[in-house]
């Protein structure tokens, strides 16, 4: 696992400085602590940081072909590599190397761009072709490893990771105010857009070229409904085999691996097919809390029991406050989910044991596990209910009631519900994971910000991804929309950041690409049936995995934040959101995110979305705005 920079000055005659290079890389020593390396060519610079995985020995790059005229970065691991050199060994190419890396330069000579298309894994890569004076990036169907670019008149630069792109002096740090308003709507920012005006993330699934001064971006993979015929004990089968040779290649290393185990079923599904297929233990890793609502410790502890386990726990304790300003500088922009403390936890333990460990993130997204799913389809009888009780009434009863301590519960599910379901119709599926509405935002930003917004519309993103599988039925809509944007863009990100943060290689079987794309063709009855989620994969397993957790209810891996922000990190919050910070930022009502504080304070409301939103984008801001980016984040 790797991470990778690059300059392409549209001046020819204007040479890349390696020193410009090896600052870029040394804001990214965590995710490579191996090797680092450069190649110039006059106005093209490539740079990697690595992090030995495969072939210890020759895998140094950047890697070049037979005559060194084609060369490569390359982030990520290629599981189906040992098939594809065969094949070009075949066809006459001479390798240097036993790595991944060197199996794409050879691949980019027989097919060009499409070489694409033949690569099973997780990927960001950029090759420098000197026969045809061209860059081309590519990043993986699903967007699990991640790549960033800046393009002006003068130049392309791209990385990684956001910090390594902002090393570079000439890149201006504005504020996009679309990114802004979409991460206060969703607690994320989706793709293509980032935090900053005129850096870009490349989506997943598409590839960019530039050549002439010319760029172009095209997509090369995305999600086919495609309707799959067959019996259901047939399309079980064919899952399970899928599944397991999902997990099979992944289990390639020349280092120790492990697995994350929450105790639910897709982590637990990996486990046991990592047990199946080695016969050994594996090394397990697991996080608990003290507050029994949000504690899975027991589940997981299940798992490891029957599968023989070498099992490792860490218990989370408020004091995780100390790690917000150094897990901001890993994030790169504002990223509002909870579970970064506890995912980095968890990489931080795996670590001291592996260098990778497989998860089980992507099963939901695939086989319909979230709650929402089944929320939709209560919301189709919810909307019988005279209008006027379900506009008006039920919501005013509903917000009478207190929030609940606890993780879930019905009263938190309902207040949940209620919310959402007065949200327009357009929003359809995006109702029950969006925090801010227009009309909050309009009492929440500041005179000044909402002149500035002008038309934004951080909704309209996400309903394009809704209404671009018309299509195909509504649950199938509704999970392309989650794994193009929430997926993607929250989830990959924040084990993608948080795992590397630690050295540590992360790997999804749910994310082989052979898997989507048979999940993509099951019928929805076989994935929600009635209000089981899952449906499909917990019968394939269900002679493998312990009762309890095939019938376990969707917890998701969060933290108790609502509590936190009433107690341990109560000064903290009312520091970063004081008045007069609020007043001297200039971007929101100060008034307003009072009455939040208060109302949340005194129990009367959960703001707790919206708080940790605000108090994570000032937390950035005093890491990327009004101080320079720091170089070296290694351990």
């Amino acid at each position: 696992m790797c991470g990778i920079v690059g300059i392409v000055y549209r001046d020819r005659d204007k040479p890349v400085n390696q020193d410009d290079l090896r600052r870029m890389c040394g804001t990214m020593i965590h995710r490579g602590p191996d090797d680092e390396g450069f190649f110039v060519d006059r106005h093209v610079g490539l740079a990697m940081r690595r992090l030995n995985i495969i072939d210890l020995v020759t895998g140094h790059q950047p890697i070049a072909n037979e005559d060194g005229r084609v060369w490569i970065v390359f982030n990520g691991e290629i599981y189906n590599f040992p098939e594809l050199r065969t094949e070009m060994e075949k066809k006459g190419h001479r390798f240097a190397t036993n790595t991944d890396t060197e199996t794409i330069v050879h691949l980019y000579e027989e097919y060009g761009v499409d070489c694409v298309k033949r690569l099973n894994g997780m990927f960001a890569f950029a090759i420098w072709d000197q026969r045809n004076q061209r860059l081309f990036l590519a990043r993986d169907r699903l967007g699990v490893k991640p790549l960033y670019y800046f393009l002006d008149d003068h130049c392309l630069v791209f990385g990684s990771e956001l910090k390594a792109i902002l090393a570079d002096k000439n890149v201006p740090r504005q504020i996009d105010l679309e990114a802004l308003d979409s991460y206060l709507t969703a607690e994320y920012i989706p793709a293509p857009l980032s935090i900053f005006q005129g850096i870009k993330k490349l989506p997943p699934g598409h590839t960019l070229l530039l050549r002439d001064g010319k760029v172009s971006i095209d997509r090369y993979w995305d999600l086919q409904f495609n309707g799959l015929q067959g019996r259901e004990e047939d399309l079980c089968a064919t899952l399970g085999e899928l599944l397991k040779d999902a997990v099979r290649i992944r289990l390639v290393s020349d280092v120790p691996l492990g697995a994350f185990l929450s105790g639910g079923v897709d982590s637990s599904a990996i486990v046991c097919l990592m047990s199946e297929i080695t016969g050994r233990p594996v090394k397990t890793f697991s996080i608990g809390f003290d507050d029994p609502s949000y504690n899975e410790l027991e589940y997981a502890r299940v798992v490891a029991r029957q599968f023989n386990t070498e099992h490792h726990e860490l218990m989370v304790q408020p004091d995780v406050v100390h790690l917000v300003q150094d897990l901001v500088k890993y994030l790169d922009e504002p990223l509002a989910d909870v579970s970064v403390f506890p995912t980095y936890l968890v990489s931080q333990l795996a670590r001291q044991h592996v260098t990778v460990a497989l998860s089980g993130d992507g099963g939901d997204e695939l086989f319909a596990g979230y709650e929402w799913y089944i929320a939709n389809k209560i919301a189709s009888y919810y909307e019988r209910v005279p209008a006027f009780l379900r506009d008006r009434w039920i919501p005013r009863v509903v917000d009478c009631i207190p929030p609940s301590t606890r993780k879930k519960g019905m009263i938190n599910k309902l207040k949940r519900f209620v919310e959402g379901s007065v949200l327009p119709d357009s929003l359809q599926h995006f109702r029950w994971s969006m925090f801010a509405t227009e009309e909050s935002k309009r009492s929440l930003y500041s005179e000044e910000l909402q002149r500035s917004m002008g038309q934004i519309n951080a909704y309209e993103r996400f309903i394009d991804h809704f209404q671009s599988t018309a299509r195909a039925d509504a649950l199938w809509q509704q999970q392309v929309a989650d794994i193009k944007t929430y997926l993607a863009d929250d989830i990959l990100v924040k084990v993608d950041r948080m795992s590397m943060a630690n050295s540590l290689e992360a790997r999804t079987p749910f994310l082989d690409y052979r898997l989507v794309e048979f999940a993509a063709g099951l019928p929805s009855h076989l994935k929600l049936r009635g209000l089981q989620t899952k449906y499909l994969l917990k019968r394939c397993m269900a002679s493998k995995l312990p009762r309890t957790v095939l019938s376990r209810k969707k917890e998701g891996f969060s933290i108790p934040m609502k509590n936190w922000l009433k107690q341990e990190l109560r000064p903290l919050m009312q520091d970063l959101l004081s008045p007069a910070r609020m007043k001297r930022g200039g971007f929101f009502n100060a008034s307003y995110v009072q009455r939040l504080m208060t109302d949340h304070l005194k129990g009367v409301a959960n703001h707790s979305h919206q708080l940790w939103s605000l108090m994570m984008f000032e937390i950035w801001q005093d890491s990327y705005l009004h101080q320079p980016v720091i170089s070296g984040y290694a351990k």
